[in-house]
């Protein structure tokens, strides 16, 4: 278990972000496909295979650097509104980290919230709409309120609420995106953004919490 991350160990924990995603293609598209047009988790793969091999040439001289260049990253491979969504996430979350030396349970929420602000800002979504802003919202407020606790209780609570916001996804509808042309038929199906932002988030638990 670690109370905080140095930048190598936030390099490496991107890496493992990046490998659990990847692991996870064929359920993201399977997800993908219930609602849209299937392609969500040939994206992912495409994105994070890059990730991973960013991070392993990547100097880690910061978290804020390491957690920005995955942003990067993810924009410039991954394509079409996922690589804009979690490149955000990535890229405005690092905001949060510049100047610190570790990444640790205050740092994590300021990733989230700062990364949230971004996401909405950049994509128009907000909660309740059927997108992973519906499980990165619910995070950035579960580990906002475990600062005290320290950074794994953090990430765990932060995964632990990722998780109950996708399963609040299968009952909204869809009013935003590509599943948006489904109206009601889009109920019972989680949103695929959202298990995706839930995978990251259960990476960087296990990596943390280990």
């Amino acid at each position: 278990m670690y109370d905080t991350l140095t930048p190598s160990q936030a390099r490496d924990m991107l890496s493992a972000v990046a490998q659990h995603l990847v692991a996870n293609v064929d359920m993201l598209t399977e997800v993908d496909q219930a609602i849209g047009d299937g392609d969500h988790g040939i994206g992912m793969r495409r994105g994070f295979a890059a990730v991973e091999e960013a991070m392993a040439t990547i100097d880690p001289e910061s978290v804020s650097k390491v957690f920005k260049a995955a942003g990067t990253t993810i924009m410039a491979k991954t394509g079409g509104a996922a690589g804009a969504v979690f490149g955000t996430l990535f890229r405005a979350g690092s905001a949060a980290l510049e100047g610190r030396p570790a990444l640790d349970a205050e740092g994590l929420a300021g990733f989230l919230l700062l990364g949230l602000e971004g996401v909405e800002k950049r994509g128009g979504a907000q909660p309740g709409q059927k997108t992973m802003i519906d499980a990165l919202a619910p995070a950035s407020v579960a580990a906002e309120a475990a600062i005290a606790s320290g950074l794994v209780v953090a990430v765990r609570n932060a995964t632990d609420a990722a998780k109950a916001g996708v399963e609040a996804t299968k009952g909204m509808i869809a009013t935003t995106g590509k599943a948006r042309t489904l109206g009601e038929r889009s109920l019972g199906h989680p949103d695929p953004g959202a298990v995706s932002m839930s995978l990251i988030l259960e990476a960087m638990r296990d990596y943390i919490a280990a």
